[in-house]
């Protein structure tokens, strides 16, 4: 692992645990936690510690999170929510109004794939990541995912900006992460 994606989970953690004492109980003891970056390696480092707390929530709320193990479905929801919230911050600070709504709508509509239970976040996430502030380049990928379900122009897209074996990596790892 490298020391840039150590500073990433300490952060998190840290953060977290300063938060509230609630988040502190949730976090996995050291020898338990992962420490596999996903989507943060096909995005730009300024950018990895914000991508990376939204998507250990995303975790949290749907997955299995890296860093915390929630003790009931209470604690998740808030614990995801607030990593959400703190991961749009930490891009906010960078004055990336783009950046900002991109992940946004980012979390809305994965939020929209998990209520249909629709498949798609791969792609989104993957995409999102490559491309993050980039303006407007993500609108019809995205359209094509909310209208018609379908993720193919987002997967060109992520794998256009980011490469295909970088696109392969965070997909793979990201399938392994998710609750079935």
């Amino acid at each position: 692992m490298s020391s840039t994606a150590t500073e990433i989970w300490d952060a998190i953690a840290r953060d977290a645990v300063a938060e509230s004492p609630l988040w502190g109980d949730a976090l996995k003891p050291e020898g338990e936690r992962g420490d596999e970056p996903v989507f943060s390696p096909l995005t730009e480092e300024r950018f990895a510690l914000g991508l990376e707390t939204i998507y250990e929530g995303y975790l949290v709320h749907y997955g299995e999170p890296r860093l915390f193990a929630p003790a009931d479905d209470d604690s998740a929801l808030l614990l995801g929510d607030y990593l959400y919230a703190h991961g749009l911050v930490r891009v906010a600070g960078l004055r990336e109004v783009e950046a900002v709504a991109d992940l946004s709508e980012l979390i809305s509509l994965c939020s929209q794939l998990r209520a249909e239970q629709a498949e798609g976040d791969g792609p989104l996430w993957a995409a999102t990541a490559a491309l993050l502030g980039a303006g407007r380049e993500l609108d019809e990928p995205r359209a094509a995912l909310r209208l018609r379900g379908d993720a193919a122009p987002l997967d060109a897209a992520a794998r256009a900006a980011a490469g295909d074996e970088p696109v392969e990596r965070a997909l793979a790892a990201h399938a392994g992460r998710l609750k079935a």
